[in-house]
């Protein structure tokens, strides 16, 4: 398969993603209102449930690599959560026993993911 066939399946899930991502968060905010942001967890609980499954059915043989990995992997879940490829990193170091490296991956996403967003807000409200 080409480069060009590649990206284009990347950014045909891409497109899609994006758009799921922000139907269900404005489905969520019509459900439950804004006090919380249940579109974002919802949204990556989601993602992270058919990376598993994605996975799953790669390692399986279930389905081809291609086109269901650049559509589906990096396209489509990659514009709908990070969050899921986060979830699998995790996922596999616990199942090659490394739960003290994934507590610290955990741990540093978080923790430096949020202080990083709050240094950047606060960068740019100092303008």
């Amino acid at each position: 398969m080409s480069q060009l066939m590649f990206l284009g399946l990347i950014a045909l899930g891409g497109a899609f993603g994006a758009c799921s991502r922000y139907l269900i968060s404005e489905f969520c905010v019509s459900l439950f209102g804004r006090g919380f942001p249940y579109g974002t967890l919802v949204v990556n609980v989601i993602g992270s449930m058919i990376m598993g499954l994605l996975m799953s059915a790669l390692n399986q043989g279930m389905i081809e690599a291609v086109p269901a990995r650049p559509l589906i992997g990096l396209g489509f879940l990659g514009a709908l959560t990070t969050f899921s490829t986060f979830s699998m990193d995790n996922v596999i170091l616990m199942q090659q026993g490394e739960f003290l490296k994934a507590g610290v991956n955990i741990l540093l996403n978080v923790i430096v993911s949020v202080a990083a967003c709050f240094i950047g807000y606060q960068l740019m409200m100092k303008s």
